[in-house]
Order: C-alpha cells, then sequence, then structure tokens
C-alpha cells in the first residue's frame, strides 16, 4: 500500500505554505495577478473534468463511477469505511442458532452502520427457517388436534433471543440516523460557507501573508467540517478544490518554487500509480478495490496538481489502471454469479429429492421416521446450498416450502390413519398401569416378581399412544413398577444378614491379627498363618460392596509372609493359594479365566526371554578367542538361572488353577 498517507498530506500541506516576505516586488503580485486571470479557468480539476468526459465514451467511466459512488456514499456516513473490516458470510448456510450467535455478537459493536448489512442478511436467513419452522409445526398441531376450536400457539425461546437483539440493532441505528442527519446540513452549511470565502481570497489589495493565513485556516476547517449528503458530494468538493486551485495559482509567485511543488505532487501521484500497478496483481480483489478507493481518494483530496504537460497522462495511466482493476472485479462478481447458479441447481435437485419422498408410501411409524430424517436432511442440504440469483431466490424458496408441505401432507394422512391405533394402545398401557398399581404394595415375592416383569415386556410390546398422554402414563407406570422393585430389593438385603454377620467377624478379626507375633520357629509360625487363613475362610463371603475387607486381610498376610524365612517360591506360592481361594470364593468363573490367561501369558513372556538370553550366551561362547567367560556371560548365566527359576513358580501357579478347576 502507498506509505506515508497522513504524512503525504501534510507534506503536500507544507508545500502551500510558502513564506510571502514584504520584500516580494510589487511587479511580481502585479505579474501574478495578470498569470491568474488568464489560467484561473484551467485548473488541474477542469482538466481531469475534461478528461473524465472522454473516458466517459470509453469503459473507463464504469470503473471511475464506481470509485466515486463508493467514496460519495462514504463522505455522508464515515462509518461505513468501517464496514470493510467484517466480512459478509453466506448467512443462509447458518443453522438458526449460529444466526442468533452471530446477531448478537454484531450488535455488540459500535459500528452500527459497518454491520447493518450482514444484519439485514442474518435477519432474512434467519426468518426463512423460522418461516419454515411454524409452517411445520403447524401442519402438526393441525394433524393432531381433537378439538377443532383449539388455536395453534407456538413459542420459540430463540425467535425471542433474535428480536431482543435485532430490536438492540434497530434502536442503535435510528439513533445514529437522527444524529447524522441533524449534522449532515449543518457541515454542508459549514462547507459551502468555506467555498465562498475562498472565492473572496483573490484579492490582491490584500496583504500576501494575511491572506495565506486566512487560506490555511479554511483549509484546516474543511478538514474538520465533516460529513455531507451524499448527493452534495461532488458538486461541493469540485467547487472546494476549483477556488483552491485558482488560489494556488494566483499564490505561487516564485515560478521555481510553483514547479517544486509540482514536481513534488507528481512525485507522490507516481508512487500511488506504482502501488495501483501493484494492486492489478493482487490475488485478493475485493482488497485490492478497497485500497484503490483510498488511493483515488488520497488522489483526489490530499495532492496538490501537477504540471499541464503531465497532467493528461498521469491522469490517463491512473484511470487506465483503476479499469483494469473494475474489470478484475467484474470477473470475480461473474465467478460469484456462475456459483449462485450452481447453488441454484444443487437446491433444485433437493426440492426434486423432497417432491419423490412425498410421493413414497410407507406403512409404519418405523419407516416413516427414516423418511422424515431423509426430509430433515435434504432441509439441511438445502439451507447450506448457499445463495440463488436474487431474481429466482422467491421462486426457489416458494418451491421448496411447497415440496415440504406436500410431504407432510401425506405424512400427517398416514398418521390420521393410525390415531385410531393409538388410542387402541392407550387403552392397553392404562390397563398395565392399573395392574401394576395393584401390585405395587405385594409381598408374595415369589408369585409377584415374574408378573411384574411379563408387565413390563407386554408394555415393550404396545406401540406408541397419543403424545399428550404418553409422559403421564409412563411416569406412572415406571413409579409403580420401581416402587416394587425397591421393596423388592430391601427384602433381599434382609436375607443378606449372614454376609453382613460374615463381614463384621473379619473386622473384628483384623485386629487380632495385626496383633498377632511370630515366634520364630518356622514350622510353628507357618502353621499358625495357615491356620488364620482357615479361620479367615470359615467366616464365609461378606457383602459384595464391602469385599475391600479381603484386600486388608491380604495385606496383613503379605506382612508376615515377608517375615518368615521362607523361600521366594514358597512365599509366593502361598500368597496366589491365598489369592485363588478368594477367587474361587466369588463364584465368578470370569475371574478365574482371566487369571488362566494371564498365567499363561506370563509364561510364554518368560520363555521367550530365556530363549532370547541362551541365543545370546551361544554368541559370546562362540567365538574363537574366547578362552573364558568373561562379566557379561556370567552375568547372562546368572539371569537365565532367574528365569528359569521364574517359569517354574508360574507353571506351578497354572497347574494349581487348573487342579482347582478339575475339582
Amino acid at each position: 500500500m502507498l506509505e506515508e498517507k497522513n504524512d503525504n498530506l501534510q507534506e503536500a500541506d507544507g508545500k502551500l505554505e510558502i513564506e510571502i516576505t514584504d520584500s516580494t516586488p510589487d511587479n511580481a503580485i502585479e505579474a501574478s495577478e495578470s498569470e491568474t486571470v488568464a489560467e484561473n479557468l484551467t485548473s488541474e480539476t477542469e482538466t481531469e473534468a475534461e478528461n473524465t468526459a472522454e473516458v466517459t465514451e470509453t469503459n473507463h467511466q464504469t470503473a471511475l463511477d464506481a470509485i466515486t459512488n463508493s467514496n460519495a456514499e462514504e463522505s455522508e456516513d464515515e462509518t461505513l469505511k468501517e464496514r470493510h473490516d467484517i466480512p459478509m458470510q453466506d448467512y443462509d448456510t447458518f443453522s438458526m442458532d449460529a444466526l442468533v450467535d452471530e446477531l448478537k455478537k454484531l450488535v455488540n459493536t459500535d459500528k452500527v452502520m459497518s454491520v447493518k448489512d450482514h444484519i439485514e442478511e442474518i435477519k432474512k436467513s434467519f426468518l426463512l427457517q423460522y418461516n419454515h419452522l411454524i409452517e411445520e409445526k403447524k401442519e402438526e398441531f393441525n394433524a393432531s388436534k381433537e378439538d377443532p376450536n383449539e388455536e395453534f400457539e407456538y413459542h420459540s425461546p430463540l425467535k425471542s433471543k433474535f428480536d431482543e437483539y435485532y430490536n438492540v440493532f434497530r434502536e442503535k441505528r435510528n439513533a445514529h440516523f437522527k444524529h447524522l442527519q441533524t449534522n449532515l446540513k449543518s457541515n454542508l452549511d459549514t462547507r459551502l460557507a468555506i467555498v465562498e470565502e475562498l472565492k473572496e481570497l483573490i484579492n490582491p489589495q490584500e496583504n500576501i501573508k494575511d491572506t495565506l493565513k486566512h487560506f490555511n485556516d479554511l483549509r484546516e476547517r474543511w478538514k474538520n467540517a465533516g460529513a455531507i449528503p451524499k448527493d452534495k458530494y461532488n458538486h461541493v468538493w469540485n467547487n472546494y478544490h476549483f477556488h483552491v486551485e485558482n488560489f494556488y495559482d494566483y499564490l505561487h509567485l516564485d515560478r521555481e518554487a510553483r514547479d517544486l511543488d509540482f514536481k513534488y505532487n507528481l512525485d507522490q501521484k507516481q508512487k500511488i500509480i506504482a502501488r495501483v500497478e501493484e494492486l492489478v496483481n493482487e490475488a485478493d480483489i475485493s482488497k485490492a478495490f478497497r485500497e484503490l478507493q483510498d488511493l483515488h481518494r488520497i488522489w483526489k483530496e490530499d495532492i496538490g496538481p501537477v504540471s499541464k504537460e503531465h497532467r493528461d497522462t498521469i491522469w490517463n495511466k491512473f484511470s487506465e489502471l483503476t479499469k483494469k482493476i473494475h474489470d478484475k472485479r467484474e470477473v470475480l462478481f461473474e465467478s460469484q454469479r456462475a456459483n449462485e447458479q450452481q447453488n441454484l441447481e444443487v437446491k433444485k435437485e433437493i426440492i426434486a429429492k423432497i417432491e419423490v419422498l412425498g410421493t413414497e408410501k410407507v406403512n409404519s411409524h418405523s419407516q416413516w421416521l427414516i423418511q422424515i430424517q431423509k426430509v430433515e436432511a435434504l432441509r439441511n442440504e438445502f439451507f447450506a446450498a448457499g445463495k440463488v440469483p436474487s431474481e429466482v431466490n422467491e421462486e426457489t424458496w416458494a418451491a421448496f416450502k411447497a415440496a415440504v408441505r406436500n410431504f407432510n401432507a401425506f405424512k400427517n394422512s398416514f398418521y390420521k390413519d393410525i390415531k385410531k391405533d393409538q388410542n387402541d394402545n392407550l387403552n392397553k398401557k392404562m390397563a398395565l398401569v392399573a395392574k401394576a398399581k395393584e401390585l405395587q404394595e405385594s409381598t408374595d415375592f415369589g408369585a409377584t416378581t415374574p408378573i411384574m416383569k411379563q408387565i413390563q415386556e407386554e408394555w415393550k410390546q404396545i406401540g406408541h399412544v397419543p403424545k399428550k398422554y404418553s409422559d403421564k402414563i409412563w411416569k406412572e407406570f415406571k413409579d409403580a413398577c420401581n416402587h416394587y422393585f425397591d421393596k423388592l430389593k430391601e427384602h433381599k438385603s434382609e436375607e443378606n444378614v449372614d454376609e453382613v454377620a460374615a463381614f463384621d467377624n473379619k473386622k473384628a478379626y483384623l485386629d487380632i491379627l495385626r496383633a498377632y507375633q511370630l515366634t520364630g520357629d518356622h514350622k510353628t509360625d507357618l502353621d499358625a498363618i495357615k491356620a488364620h487363613i482357615e479361620i479367615w475362610k470359615g467366616y464365609g463371603k461378606v457383602p459384595f460392596s464391602r469385599r475391600h475387607i479381603e484386600g486388608k486381610f491380604n495385606k496383613i498376610l503379605d506382612a508376615l509372609f515377608e517375615k518368615l524365612s521362607l523361600s521366594k517360591k514358597e512365599t509366593e506360592m502361598m500368597r496366589f493359594s491365598n489369592r485363588l481361594d478368594s477367587l474361587s470364593d466369588s463364584n465368578d468363573t470370569r475371574k478365574l479365566d482371566n487369571e488362566k490367561i494371564f498365567l499363561m501369558r506370563k509364561i510364554e513372556e518368560v520363555q521367550n526371554e530365556i530363549f532370547q538370553l541362551e541365543n545370546n550366551i551361544q554368541f559370546f561362547t562362540n567365538t574363537k578367542n574366547a578362552k573364558k567367560e568373561n562379566s557379561i556371560v556370567l552375568e547372562v548365566r546368572k539371569n537365565i538361572a532367574i528365569h528359569k527359576e521364574s517359569l517354574e513358580v508360574w507353571k506351578d501357579k497354572l497347574k494349581q488353577l487348573r487342579n482347582l478347576g478339575q475339582e
């Protein structure tokens, strides 16, 4: 982008603020005055206006008008310049929830005019989907209502949120317009007054210093004057610059200083042209066009005239490059229109598919659910397909609504036919509810439990009931069944008195076991530990929820085994034997099977380790220079011995587990 936009303006302003001293000769003023009279009607504004008129005969005018109109609109409301910061999205592809979220986000910005187009597109897309939803709900209501006088009502919390956010935007927009209209006329009067004052500046009778100071003051007031109506923008701007350039010619008494200023302005405009040449190759056409607007504004408003010999050439070059970017923008628009045409074809195909579904006969609720899912999927595809050409948008939407309406009517005719079946199902389920309530207080659990289970199975086999009764009768049935089975559960808990007593005994025995001290005699201590284990087993099972006490017992045993002078294998086998007893007491064959699989895997792993170590040691012992076994070989042999010992333990455990299964 052109660098130093603001700095360029300041420097250009500085060029006009040349110093006029008292030593300036009067004849110079007279000479300048005579030149001004001859040239005051040949300013750059008039020259460029003539050039523009010539371009009108070519395609250049279209490109220039696009820039001019856009800048004129932004001059009326400067907040429009901010609209480029927020990309327009294809809101037709958004869900209703996503549209409300996006509306909420945009409404919270202070740039009310920068989001107005976005919000209107969101509103259009939201109402499109919402109206479609309302039509569906109304058709469902009409199909299911029993009272012909009943009025259709539907409340959507999502619609309430949408209305709330949109009303906030509307209030902000109205306040903005009110403020804008108040200021536009005042600003216009201010600018017209400035133009009138400019006309009076060319007065040889006044001191040039005072005139120059007055001129700079007018320029500063012009910058701060604010927005004016867009239909007045070009006219007022042209008048202002015509008189600025007249004064410019009158002011430059020193031709050398004037030529330097022309050269500076030419350099700035050439920089703009260089930047526009880069923008011609910019991949983002919209971005290039927006920057081109800014460059036109700078060219037109911030940079002064150039010498007459360059005026036509440089302006023609600038307008030619402008046309190239404009043409690329038109190609982009054509591409977008082609995409819209493709979207139209997609939507036509979707409508055709829905129309077919509206004629396919199905004879069950489950099949209709599949059909409804298909239509819902097609409906989502329709909204996700994107925009279509505006001239066929209403026609396409009407065809879509008609296809969905016909499908719903076809579907509703089926459900009207099965309404009698649903009422029959309601009577059957109400009979089951009555039976369940009758049995819910029964204490004859042996006879009642099978009946209650049979009732539940019968409930599952009965089909749908009218929707407005469904939740109510299900709650009554579920409450009656739950009441009975809760009583059954309490009864079973009372039968588990023995397991609770076993838990209490084992809990007390843990304290005895914790206080037990080994005598130091191996056989005596080993027999004592075995006796403790037998006593523990003798207490029997504990409630499933309290089986953690077995872990505490095993932890105490592990500590005692550690203190015994048993071999590692003996200790390991005793621990395993105790664990095996716990598994067998649980009567859980799945846990025993898992234990067997675990042991077999461990045996295979250890055998593989031994095989690998033996291969490694064979490599070392076969070496010709190996006169004796070194430390590595000895370490490997030691590891082989350890693994073989471990293998024997794992095999013994597996054998013990298999023997348990044979018993």
